[in-house]
Formats: structure tokens, sequence, C-alpha cells
């Protein structure tokens, strides 16, 4: 039997601004939460709060692979679509919310010995599908022992 005592958790907001569509890093902000929690095993459940913006889980080490990443999707749901209706605020509206639900508007990654679990390749990155910049809210919760 396991017994769980003295729970923690912490809960940060920060934003990102954006120049546009592409990636951007937030790995580093996600491990400053996580050292400043003082939680050495648990969980780091992260959301953007938009419907045109998402966050994903990807190759850092290498930048051609989110630009492949984001040529994919500008191929896979292109802007200028005939068949869109939605486009309140121009081209790149309809093809951002459908890029969003294609990917993920919250992450969770397992915490253990104070460390996030990601891969050696990997990193966290907001991923800004509007052409135009934003500031992106983003919301994390760590949670554990």
């Amino acid at each position: 039997m396991t017994i769980k005592i003295g729970m923690r958790v912490l809960t940060k907001n920060f934003a990102v601004s954006t120049t546009g569509k592409g990636t951007y890093e937030i790995t580093d902000r996600l491990e400053a939460a996580v050292a400043e929690s003082k939680i050495q095993n648990g969980t780091v459940t992260v959301f953007a709060q938009h419907t045109s913006c998402s966050l994903i889980v990807m190759e850092n080490a290498d930048p051609t692979a989110r630009r492949d990443l984001e040529e994919f999707f500008n191929r896979l749901v292109p802007e200028n679509a005939d068949y869109f209706e939605h486009d309140a605020e121009g081209a790149d509206d309809m093809p951002s919310h459908i890029r969003m639900v294609l990917t993920h508007s919250s992450e969770t990654i397992p915490v253990v010995e104070g460390r996030m679990q990601l891969g050696t390749w990997q990193g966290f990155f907001l991923f800004e599908h509007r052409r135009a910049g934003h500031r992106r809210k983003i919301a994390v919760t760590v949670m554990g022992e």
C-alpha cells in the first residue's frame, strides 16, 4: 500500500512572443518551473490558452526537422482553400485552428528526480500557426512530491 503525503502543486503563467509561423522553444522555461517547484517526482502539465497555436514535443538538435514539420503543415492545411468559410481574421484563420486541432493545446511530461523526462533530442515548443506575431499565454502546473 502506498500512502501519498505532502503532494505539492506549483502553477505558473508566462507569455511567449512570436513573430509569425514557426516553432518557439520553451523547454528552458518549463525546466525553470520544475526547479522552482522543488518537486522531485510527479508531472508537469503545459497548456496554451489559444486556438491558433499549439504545443509540441519535437526534435531540438537540428532545426531542419522543425522546418520540415512547418512545411508539411503548410501543405496539409493550405491557406486560401476555397472550401473554408471561417476567415474573419484572414486567410490563415481557419488553417491555424485546424493545425491546432491536429496537434495539441496541452501536454503532460513526467518529472523524475526533479527533471522533466524528455528524451535526448526532444525539446518542448510552442507551434505558432498564424502569419502575424502574437503574445501567447501559457499555463504550467507542476504536481508531485
